[in-house]
């Protein structure tokens, strides 16, 4: 199982995409990583960590593409970038089995469509970040930023691919999907979220549950959001944002008055388990579902510990033919 790490692009550099990727060979016995980048800044990280020589490979781009760079531009004029040769090298080797990047969003998408290609029978790839939700448990939300027109067969075929997804990678059976919509009623929303609910109530592969609204997405009572990318991208931030917020508003106030630092102090324990609870680095990446191959895109400030939950993400997704069982699912549910 060979997977190819994107090395540039991401806040923390080398030692989060390498060590990343090392910590998930500690686990996985069979995976095999290439590194892309500077090649003397990755032998320079390797000469001083431990690793398995025999499972690892270097290839030397040492371009860098930044989100201020145009994707169109930059796959054309960027060829020695880390970015455009990780996927070159996906597409051009079939040993090669995905991608894992923390770089510009816009290239990778645009990249990744151009050049790996769509599975059979997608009509466009879509974003799957993940969150936690108030049970202990977790909810995806696709599409979350890839496409933002849609039609109502799209919107179907987000729910395939994402109830797919949370159940071989996160082990939920039959993952509850809802639409998300401004109101609960099957009757609400515009003529596109009206077309996909029917779509959705009838489609036997995947267990819908009915409209969302956005304030239950941490809920709890579902495990997966589909969406249009303009509405998915709003809802993740702004539910990112809110809660990150709220955690920094706690702790001004803690510090204002002598009695809350008191009181604080025998909640440490709560107030830190609470900020890893919100913590996206525990939730790895954001994958690009319905690409031939695998492509994981993690935070640009992601460290460490959220590189070896992409490749770990990756990784459960090869393991158990991810793309395979989306082809005949898709090849059995037709849609006008």
């Amino acid at each position: 199982m060979k997977l190819i790490i994107d090395c540039l692009g991401g806040d923390k550099g080398y030692p989060a995409m390498i060590g990343g990727a090392l910590k998930a060979q500690e686990i996985r016995n069979d995976l095999f990583c290439t590194f892309v980048g500077d090649e003397n800044e990755i032998r320079a990280y390797l000469s001083s960590h431990a690793h398995d020589e025999q499972r690892v490979e270097i290839v030397h781009a040492p371009g860098v593409i930044t989100g201020n760079d145009k994707p169109t531009d930059a796959i054309r004029l960027k060829k020695d970038s880390s970015m455009i040769k990780g996927i070159s090298l996906l597409r051009e080797n079939d040993d090669y089995n995905g991608i894992i990047s923390t770089g510009a969003t816009g290239a990778l998408v645009a990249c990744s469509t151009l050049r790996l290609g769509r599975v059979r029978g997608i009509r466009r790839p879509a974003f799957c970040p993940i969150l936690p939700t108030m049970t202990g448990g977790i909810v995806g939300i696709c599409d979350s930023g890839a496409n933002m027109d849609v039609t109502p067969a799209m919107i179907l075929q987000y729910a395939l691919m994402g109830s797919l997804y949370i159940k071989n990678v996160f082990g939920v059976e039959s993952p509850r999907t809802a639409l998300l919509n401004v109101g609960t009623e099957e009757e609400k929303g515009d003529d596109l979220h009206r077309a996909a609910y029917a779509l959705l109530r009838d489609c036997p592969f995947v267990n819908f549950v009915g409209n969302m609204e956005g304030r239950d997405l941490l809920s709890g009572k579902y495990d997966l959001v589909v969406c249009d990318g303009f509405s998915g991208n709003i809802l993740v931030k702004t539910t990112e944002g809110t809660a990150l917020t709220l955690l920094k508003k706690i702790k001004t106030d803690i510090y204002s008055k002598t009695r809350y630092k008191i009181g604080a102090l025998f909640m440490k324990k709560m107030f830190a388990e609470e900020k890893e609870f919100m913590n996206y680095q525990n939730y790895g990446g954001s994958v690009l579902l319905g690409i031939e191959k695998i492509v994981v895109k993690g935070h640009g400030s992601s460290d460490e510990y959220a590189v070896f939950k992409c490749v770990d993400q990756a990784y459960a997704m090869l393991k158990n033919n991810l793309n395979e069982q989306l082809e005949n699912t898709l090849a059995q549910c037709e849609v006008e």
